[in-house]
């Protein structure tokens, strides 16, 4: 037994996954760096050597397992082939908006799309679960409402690259929520079900000479290659993490990658933040602390409601 009453091997678990988790969401904070040495790229390209060259890796790692047999089930029946294929069809997206986001300067409004992912999975919850919403929770969606409107009138910015990374992960969190398949076979098969357009891609780009392969230095290649490890890699680590942590410590940790990538694009990129964007964020800012908040109140009181019992 330890200090917190655990078991020893529970507690070394749970840290474990604390060290996972924090690990990938800072890894995620800092990836903007990375992309940035590919700016003369274009971003559906590098998507498209992620989703091949990830494969490989994944397919690898499966192999090594010995759980290629896991994959069966994603393809039993066309509903779960649907499922999967709009999964990587919204993870696509997402990569495809945030390396565009990050190589054209705008690492700030990226960093605000993942701000705002806890509120749109509320309100997503509200809508297409018909959950019903406590008014903490009305309250944080009207904080960050009212974020999204200063920044259109306030600043005359329609901040289209946030909202689209928020619906895309959003929505992508939503359709694995609904899958029956692990988080490495189910990333697998979304890989899988794009890889031959991918694959396509790369061959007639690098055909027509305009793809990076080929054409860029040696260090350029070493990047354009790791992409599907580079991205693979944090996403395994959320996996092992999530499994062995309270959503509530999952929950707060998952601001950290936002939170490195707004004091990347500020300090090290110098983005423009004024007064006018320095208060449309400050809303959407409260409206994630009172939701936040208002998670740990309902966690308290679910863990009370057995001990009362």
């Amino acid at each position: 037994m330890n200090s917190h009453g655990l078991p020893d091997e529970t507690h070394n678990e749970r840290t474990r996954g604390v060290i996972a988790a924090a690990g990938s969401f800072f890894f995620w904070g800092v990836v903007p760096v990375y992309w940035k040495q590919m700016q003369g790229i274009a971003a559906i390209e590098l998507i498209a050597h992620r989703i091949v060259w990830s494969l490989l890796f994944l397919l690898g790692l499966l192999w090594w397992q010995k759980n290629l047999a896991t994959l069966r089930p994603a393809f039993a029946e066309a509903r779960a082939v649907g499922r999967n294929l709009l999964s990587s069809l919204l993870l696509a997206a997402n990569w495809t908006v945030y390396i565009w986001a990050v190589n054209s300067g705008h690492v700030i409004e990226a960093s605000l799309g993942y701000f705002l992912v806890p509120l749109v999975n509320v309100a997503l919850g509200s809508v297409l679960l018909h959950e019903r919403l406590r008014p903490l929770q009305w309250t944080a969606i009207a904080f960050a409402a009212a974020g999204v409107l200063s920044l259109l009138f306030g600043v005359g910015h329609v901040p289209w690259i946030a909202l689209s990374l928020a619906v895309t992960w959003s929505g992508y969190g939503f359709f694995k929520k609904l899958s029956a398949l692990g988080p490495l076979a189910g990333l697998t098969v979304e890989t899988l079900l794009l890889f031959p357009v991918a694959a396509a891609a790369l061959l007639w780009w690098h055909h027509t000479g305009e793809g990076a392969l080929g054409r860029v230095d040696a260090w350029h290649h070493v990047l354009v290659l790791s992409v599907g490890v580079v991205t693979a890699i944090p996403l395994l680590l959320f996996a092992y993490g999530a499994q062995r942590i309270r959503l509530a410590t999952l929950g707060l940790l998952q601001y950290l990658s936002p939170t490195v990538q707004f004091f990347i694009g500020l300090l090290v990129y110098h983005e423009v933040f004024d007064a006018g964007r320095f208060r449309a964020y400050a809303l959407i800012w409260c409206g994630l602390i009172l939701y936040t908040a208002d998670s740990f109140w309902a966690q308290r009181h679910r863990l009370r409601k057995p001990a009362a019992a």
